[in-house]
C-alpha cells in the first residue's frame, strides 16, 4: 500500500505542471479555477473578520481613490488576460495605519492596509505600482502555486487530490489550501515575476514607470531596522528589486509612449461604508 501511494504521489508531482505568463514552469496540484473557487470563501472570511473587529476603513475619498486607481490597471488586465473579464474584482481597504501590506488572491480579490499611505506618503503612480503587483500574482496563477505548495506540505492531503472518487476529501484539502495560501508566502521567484508583469500594467495604464524606483525607495526607508515589514518580508532586497526595475523602465516606455490613460474598470470597494 506504500509503495502504491508512493506511486501516485511521484506522478502526481512529475505532471502537476503549468506554464506562466512569462514562460516559467510552475508546480500545480490545484487548477487555477479551483483556486478562484476557494479563494472567494477564504477571502470573504476575511473580510468578515475585518468587519467584525471593526477594521474597514470609512474613508470615502481614499475609497474612490483606491477604486479609480485599481480600475484602470484591471482595465488593462482584463484586455491582456480576457480569462480575468468574468473576475469579482474587489478590494477591502483594511483600517491598519501600522501594517504596510496588499494582497491579491486568485480571482481578483485584494486587500489594501491604509498603513501604505500612512507610512510611504503614496503617489498615485506609486500606488499603481503595488496594485499592479499584487494583481499579477493572480494573473499569473501565484494562488494556486500557494495552494498547491500547502496542499503538498500537508499529511496525506496529496494523495486525497488524486482520488476522484473522493470529490468532497479533495474539495476539503483545497479549502484548507486556499486558507493558508492567505498566510503562505510567494516565492522570490514569483515576486520578481510579479514585479515585471505589474510594471507593464501601471505603463498601460498611464502610469509613469520611474514610479516603481521612487516606491522601492520609499519602501527601503520604512521599518524598524530590524524587521521588515509585512509587504516586504518575503521579497527580494529593496535595492535589488529598485535596481532591477530601474533597469526596465526604459523598455516599458515603449508599451505607451503618450502615456494614454486608461478606462476605470468597474471594482467593488469593501470599506465600512460598504458594509452598512
Amino acid at each position: 500500500m506504500k509503495k502504491y501511494l508512493s506511486l501516485i504521489l511521484v506522478t502526481v508531482l512529475a505532471t502537476a505542471c503549468a506554464t506562466s505568463p512569462t514562460g516559467r514552469k510552475q508546480f500545480m496540484l490545484i487548477s487555477p479555477e479551483s483556486a478562484i473557487v476557494q479563494s472567494k470563501t477564504a477571502y470573504l472570511n476575511a473580510v468578515s473578520e475585518f468587519g467584525k473587529e471593526d477594521k474597514l476603513a470609512d474613508d470615502q475619498a481614499l475609497a474612490d481613490r483606491v477604486a479609480t486607481i485599481t480600475g484602470r490597471l484591471v482595465s488593462v488586465a482584463v484586455a491582456d488576460f480576457p480569462q480575468s473579464a468574468d473576475w469579482e474584482w474587489s478590494v477591502a481597504i483594511v483600517d491598519d495605519d501600522e501594517t504596510v501590506n496588499a494582497w491579491c488572491m486568485a480571482g481578483g480579490r485584494m486587500a489594501v492596509y491604509t498603513g501604505l499611505f500612512e507610512k510611504l506618503k503614496l503617489t498615485d503612480a506609486e500606488f499603481a505600482q503595488i496594485m499592479g503587483h499584487e494583481i499579477s500574482h493572480a494573473l499569473a496563477n501565484h494562488t494556486a502555486e500557494r495552494m498547491s505548495r500547502a496542499m503538498a506540505t500537508q499529511v496525506g492531503l496529496v494523495t486525497v487530490g488524486t482520488m476522484s472518487d473522493h470529490p468532497n476529501l479533495t474539495m476539503g484539502g483545497a479549502a484548507l489550501a486556499a486558507q493558508l495560501a492567505l498566510e503562505l508566502p510567494n516565492s522570490r521567484t514569483a515576486e520578481s515575476e510579479a514585479d515585471r508583469i505589474g510594471l507593464e500594467l501601471a505603463t498601460k495604464a498611464g502610469f509613469d514607470p520611474d514610479a516603481a524606483v521612487s516606491l522601492w525607495e520609499k519602501m527601503g526607508s520604512v521599518g524598524d531596522g530590524k524587521r521588515p515589514p509585512e509587504f516586504l518580508s518575503t521579497h527580494p532586497a529593496p535595492g535589488n528589486r529598485q535596481a532591477a526595475l530601474a533597469a526596465m523602465t526604459q523598455e516599458m516606455r515603449g508599451l505607451n509612449p503618450q502615456g494614454k490613460k486608461a478606462p476605470v474598470h468597474p471594482v467593488t470597494i469593501v470599506s465600512a461604508n460598504s458594509a452598512k
